[in-house]
């Protein structure tokens, strides 16, 4: 087995592992509150406009986006981590077929590898911190994963 080969399925498997863990502990231990206080602010929303209390209405509404966009973060980082995973496992298995020298095989699946587990963090990064940061390591993660062009064949 070379060595990208190596680096691709075992970095897919840990990465599969990473993402159930957190899967699970997001599953017995927050789900459960974030869903009670979606479900809660909607219908303290709907009950403040049936008592056209439109100021606590909206704030309800705000309550309940803020609470939405952290599930959503938290499922997502969850299946973008298993999902990634599944990816390098399966380039694990095709990768020699790569016209690439071995060293820069070796370089592009690291490369894939930290892009893929980085990427999902900085979903979850985003619900600490609404700023650039996050949004900027979502970008440089996805870059790892799609490649550098200076990775040509036969250089």
């Amino acid at each position: 087995m070379t060595q990208a080969r190596r680096i691709l399925i075992l970095g897919g498997i840990a990465l599969a592992i990473v993402g159930m863990c957190h899967g699970t502990w997001y599953a017995v231990f927050s789900e459960h509150q974030a869903l009670d206080r979606m479900g809660g602010s909607l219908t303290a929303a709907f009950t403040n406009a049936a008592n056209r209390d439109s100021t606590r209405a909206q704030l309800a509404l705000v309550n309940h986006r803020e609470a939405r966009y952290v599930y959503d973060r938290q499922v997502d980082a969850h299946g973008h981590w298993i999902g990634l995973a599944m990816l390098l496992i399966v380039l694990g298995i095709v990768f020699d077929c790569v016209a690439f020298r071995e060293d820069r095989k070796s370089l592009l699946a690291m490369g894939l590898v930290i892009g893929a587990a980085t990427f999902p963090l900085s979903v979850i990064l985003q619900t600490l911190s609404h700023g650039s940061v996050p949004r900027m390591l979502s970008v440089g993660s996805s870059a790892l994963m799609i490649g550098p062009p200076s990775l040509n064949p036969g250089r």
